[in-house]
This record gives C-alpha cells, sequence and structure tokens, in this order.
C-alpha cells in the first residue's frame, strides 16, 4: 500500500499508541504513521489522551512521506474541514457597543497605574501612622 499511497490522500487509521508528542495510526497491516500533537485538532490541544485513544478509527491525511527513513507524517487536522471562526465586530478590536469590550494596552496602562498610585497612597498611609 505504501507505493501506492500519496501526499494529500485522505485514508482511514487506527490509533495504535499514544506518546505525548503524537499519537501513531496504523494505516495498513504493515504501516503506521505519526500525527504530531499539533496535527490532533483545529484546536489548542494540552494533553493528547483526551482527544485520543489507542483503538480509536480517525481520518489522516498523509502530509509527508519518507520512503528512505519509512516515516510518514499524518494530519487529523487537516483531514477535517476548518471549523467556522466567529466574526470580529467593529472596527479595530471594538466591539459595536462601544469602548466596553475590548480594551486597549493604553487603557489597560492607565488602570494599572491608577491601582498602583491608590496602593503607593495607603502605603503611605500606614507608614505615617
Amino acid at each position: 500500500m505504501l507505493d501506492q499511497l500519496k501526499v494529500g490522500d485522505i485514508i482511514e487509521g487506527k490509533v495504535t499508541g499514544i506518546k505525548p508528542f503524537g499519537a501513531f495510526v496504523a494505516i495498513d497491516d504493515e504501516h503506521q504513521g505519526l500525527v504530531h500533537i499539533s496535527e490532533v485538532s483545529h484546536d489548542y490541544v494540552k494533553d493528547i489522551h483526551d482527544v485520543l485513544a489507542v483503538g480509536d478509527t480517525v481520518k489522516v491525511k498523509v502530509t509527508k512521506i519518507d520512503g528512505e527513513a519509512g516515516k510518514i507524517s499524518l494530519s487529523i487536522r487537516q483531514a477535517q474541514p476548518e471549523p467556522e471562526r466567529p466574526r470580529r465586530s467593529g472596527h479595530r478590536g471594538r466591539s459595536r457597543s462601544g469602548d466596553k469590550g475590548f480594551n486597549t494596552l493604553e487603557q489597560k496602562l492607565k488602570e494599572w497605574l491608577k491601582e498602583s498610585n491608590e496602593k503607593q497612597a495607603q502605603l503611605n498611609k500606614r507608614l505615617k501612622k
């Protein structure tokens, strides 16, 4: 089957092993490939065990074949349609309701300085007592 396999093919395989860095997927009785943890899902995966288990059947896309080394790189993420992301409303990170949503760094800095000055004033009062 390996000689018939091409980069870009989407095939079905079975998870045969899981390591912190990825999952091994058998694509036939003789060959298996690696799905790196970054290629498991469109979302961030902290612990691969939260997403996959040995014995799971998965659709994978062949991303690289190194015939000399006998290595096959696979992707579950690329074998799935990309999920729709919510559209950002407004312009330059501002919500439709005005300034209530996203705070710019300048606004945050002003808030931090105000908090810092208030804390410093409290400390100064304590020291004067």
